[in-house]
């Protein structure tokens, strides 16, 4: 290994550090100007403001496929914040069975901006805090250089722009963005044994568990196992005692596992009641991409884009003694993301391969990239000079915002039917007693749910499902019933053969080619609402009533799932605004304390 920079104490008598200042690399030429200065932070924050914040105002992620589902989530919570029951989607359901953090902000947000921008600006603090983990991250790796180009990458993410305004996955940037903010943290708590880095890297990893399920399991291992060998390569460097690094790792995760368990008791009860049990659904994101080429591009070359050039670099710069534990954590991200391409992810995940979509491991590959990409970008600007500074940032950008605007291109969302006319139907005369479904909307259902008192017996939500006409099929849902085939007619016969049971007496049709199936099974239609949509019923149909479930949380769950989650990130940014205050700064978010060798 080469030369190691001093130690030195910065601004802070509880924080070491590993100085990373330079008066000049001779590796960088001389006539770059600023380019041989790292990106600063404000600049990458502007460019986060500029890239996504149009988007932003003008609410394109609410046509996301995900979001009204996270706005509803977040409905419920508005109005009743310690009962999470949802009696509105599947004919009720606990919203124990998602992690809360997000949904919370939102309906905070929503009593002062209304739902929809309240979800905009949930969203968009987890896009503006991006950069900032991945630099701080990056900085782990690499030189403030080449991670401030990682950074800035970060922004421009096709990955990140198909979570954002194409699926809407709301947790799972959130929660990915916060993980990231934590685990540098992490890692100069096992260096050096910071006090201060534990107590703030656990409350961010707390904070980011209450934000999302699938990450805390699935992603978070990607991130860890890396950061774990780097940390005892550096002990050994620095001649520590590796004994008491892995100490201090079994100290950090005993207080993060506690933590986690008291935020996510209701959802862990949840989860032994209801178990993940139910017939497969299907996903083309665990698709064979070689032989389903469409899904190929979708789930592969657009998360990717320039990312995908420099794969090559990753993997002979990853060759480095201090970059393989970077190296190990892509390359298995990336073969998770390939889905069902190669054997691994199914091996791997073994039953949550049939659970999951696969898209999000893609995302995670990308993050473990950044510091790669940063370093590959620094070698070109320094070959090419201004002239490649322009070409890789043109390309970066102008990939962000392909991406971003992918659905004009690629349709797999057609534009919303407008759900008024339904929500104005239910709220008229004594409708709200009964319970109905949509069919042909498409995720627009939860788009219903937030401003009716009426109750559906659908919903999209796959893990709210405990229906057994719906649990007992591969359907998602009912409203598209027919594009899964056999099972979903199946389902949608059996709901309308039990309607009585569940007082389903409207059914709002949007998509015509249900209407001989309806007919058949003895439903008349009742009004035009628009020239698109039509109301059906039936007679026979009692006031709907309350179903008993086994799933419903009892009333202390619902006061810790009212208390702890949100908690948890008020005591973050408390623990952030006392350090500032105390010190004049949070653990520094521009010098590294890694050991990053001079020869990076």
């Amino acid at each position: 290994m080469a030369n190691i920079p001093s130690l030195s104490r910065p601004n802070s008598p509880h924080l070491l550090r590993f100085s990373l200042a330079r008066p000049q690399d001779p590796a960088i030429p001389r006539d770059l100007g600023i380019l041989k200065h790292p990106i600063p932070l404000w600049f990458l924050l502007l460019c986060v403001v500029a890239f996504h914040g149009p988007m932003l105002a003008m609410r394109l992620p609410a046509g996301s496929y995900d979001a009204n589902f996270h706005m509803s989530m977040a409905a419920n919570y508005a109005e009743h914040w310690f009962d999470p029951w949802n009696p509105k989607a599947f004919a009720g359901f606990s919203e124990a069975t998602y992690p809360p953090l997000t949904h919370q902000w939102i309906a905070m947000l929503s009593h002062i901006v209304g739902l929809t921008y309240g979800f905009m600006m949930v969203q968009g603090t987890a896009i503006l805090l991006l950069p900032i983990a991945v630099y701080r991250f990056a900085l782990l790796w690499t030189d403030k250089r080449s991670a401030s180009y990682g950074a800035f990458c970060s922004i421009f993410l096709g990955s990140l722009a198909l979570l954002v305004y194409l699926d809407g996955q709301i947790g799972t940037t959130s929660s990915a963005t916060l993980y990231l903010l934590a685990l540098p943290y992490f890692y100069r708590y096992v260096v050096d044994g910071t006090v201060r880095e534990l107590l703030f890297g656990v409350s961010i990893a707390c904070t980011a568990a209450a934000a999302h399920h699938a990450t805390l399991i699935f992603g978070l291992p990607l991130f860890v196992l890396p950061l774990v060998w780097l940390a005892m390569i550096d002990v050994k460097d620095k001649s520590g005692s590796r004994l008491a690094a892995l100490g201090r790792i079994g100290g950090f995760f005993t207080l993060v596992i506690a933590g986690v368990l008291l935020i996510l008791t209701p959802y862990l009860l949840a989860l032994i009641k209801h178990p993940i049990d139910e017939v497969v659904i299907p996903h083309s994101s665990r698709a064979n991409y070689i032989l389903n080429p469409v899904w190929g591009v979708h789930y592969f070359l657009l998360p990717y884009g320039p990312v995908a050039l420099a794969i090559p670099f990753i993997f002979f710069k990853g060759a480095e003694r201090r970059l393989r534990p970077l190296l190990f954590g892509f390359y298995l991200a990336f073969l998770l993301g390939l889905g069902g391409t190669t054997p691994v992810a199914r091996l791997l995940l073994g039953r949550a391969f049939n659970v999951l979509t696969l898209e999000r491991f893609s995302f995670y590959a990308l993050l473990l990239a950044m510091p790669f990409m940063g370093m590959a970008i620094s070698k070109l600007v320094d070959r090419f000079q201004t002239r490649g500074a322009h070409v890789i940032a043109g390309a970066i950008i102008g990939w962000g915002a392909f991406a971003a605007s992918w659905n004009l291109y690629f349709p797999l969302l057609a534009p919303p039917p407008d759900v008024q006319p339904i929500i104005q139907f239910l709220n008229e005369k004594d409708h709200a007693r009964y319970r109905y479904l949509t069919l042909g909307y498409p995720y627009s259902l939860s788009a219903i749910l937030p401003y009716t008192n009426a109750s559906s017996v659908d919903g999209e939500y796959n893990s709210g499902r405990t229906l057994p006409e719906l649990t007992s099929h591969a359907v998602a849902q009912l409203t598209t019933a027919r594009f899964y085939g056999a099972d979903g007619i199946a389902a949608l016969r059996e709901m309308l053969q039990h309607a009585p049971r569940y007082g389903l007496r409207y059914i709002f049709v949007h998509d015509h080619s249900y209407d001989p199936l309806l007919a058949f099974a003895g439903w008349r239609p009742l009004q035009n609402l628009d020239t698109n949509t039509v109301v059906w019923g039936t007679i026979g149909i009692p006031p709907a009533t309350p179903i008993a479930s086994p799933l419903r949380p009892p009333r202390w769950q619902g006061i810790m799932w009212g208390i702890f989650p949100f908690g948890a990130s008020l005591i973050t940014i408390s623990l952030f605004l006392f350090f500032r205050q105390r010190e004049g700064e949070i653990a520094d978010l521009s010098p590294s304390t890694a050991l990053v060798p001079e020869a990076l």
